[in-house]
Formats: C-alpha cells, sequence, structure tokens
C-alpha cells in the first residue's frame, strides 16, 4: 500500500472533509483517530469532501495507543512544527504512513519525545505558529507521490494541447 493519512483526535470537520477528497483523488488511505471533534454524519464534512466522500478508504480507531500498536510494523512520519526535520529532505519508503495532530493541538508531546526520529515539519516563518491541516496534509503526501513518480496517478491533460 502507498501512503497513508493518519488524523489525530481531528477537530474541524472541514478540514478532515477536504483530506478525505484528497485521500480519494490520490489512492491514499485515511485513518482517524478519536475521539473526533465532530460527527462523521455533519454536513461539512461530507460538503467539504462534495461527492468523494463514499469512496474514502476510511479506518476509525478507537484511541491512539490501539492504533500505535496495530501499526508498530509500519514505517510512521509525525509530521510536526516542533521537528528540525525538513519533510523534503527524507526519502519515504514505499509504504508510510503520514501522522497528523488535532488543529488546536497538533500530536501529543510524549509521542513527539518517544518519535523523535521519525518527526518531520514544512517549512514557515518562525513567527507563525502552523498550517491549515488539509494543506499541511497535502503537501506532505504530494512530496511522498513526487518522489515515488506519481504511481497510478494521471499527470498530464490533455485539454491544453500544444
Amino acid at each position: 500500500m502507498p501512503a497513508q493519512i493518519v488524523l489525530v483526535e481531528p477537530e474541524i470537520p472541514q478540514n478532515t472533509g477536504n483530506i478525505a477528497r484528497t485521500c480519494v483523488a490520490t489512492g491514499v488511505k485515511l485513518h482517524l483517530i478519536e475521539p473526533l471533534g465532530f460527527s462523521l454524519s455533519e454536513k461539512a464534512v461530507r460538503r467539504a469532501g462534495l461527492d468523494y466522500w463514499n469512496d474514502v478508504d476510511l479506518k476509525i480507531w478507537p484511541s491512539l495507543d490501539v492504533f500505535m500498536d496495530a501499526n508498530k510494523d509500519t514505517r510512521m512520519y509525525m509530521v510536526s512544527t516542533k521537528s528540525s526535520v525538513h519533510y523534503a529532505s527524507v526519502v519515504y519508503p514505499d509504504d508510510c504512513m503520514f501522522i497528523f495532530g488535532k488543529e488546536t493541538k497538533g500530536l501529543p508531546e510524549q509521542l513527539l519525545r518517544d518519535r523523535s526520529a521519525d518527526c518531520i515539519r514544512i517549512p514557515m516563518l518562525e513567527e507563525k505558529r502552523s498550517l491549515n491541516l488539509s494543506n499541511a496534509a497535502a503537501i506532505v503526501l504530494y512530496e511522498f507521490l513526487r518522489q515515488k513518480g506519481f504511481p497510478g496517478l494521471q499527470t498530464e491533460s490533455s485539454y491544453f494541447s500544444v
């Protein structure tokens, strides 16, 4: 399986819907770790995912501990503003997961300490707190896909043929 996106306790339904749409468009599995800050039946999640929501390859986990234990053999990258490793400087394996924390707090500090060698960051101005979660997920995912040559994705369009 290619990269997978993991959202730990997401709080904003529009972000999750946007990320779900990105996952569908790229053939990537989405994992949601409870508790969620919203109901998956909310219109906002479905609206952000548009007509893609029914196509999401989705797995919901009851807790971060259960998720981590079940996926201990998969390479994971914790995406955090607290890392010093630039996300595009890493050569990603074919099968890995990108873990994102909740919008207001990020990932748990203990997880970042325990997995410090697996933490990556997206560069931004020092005085800025963070990027939007759905933008961050797309940035990191598309770097992974770029490194792999965009497997299975349409990379050219005949719309503007020259």
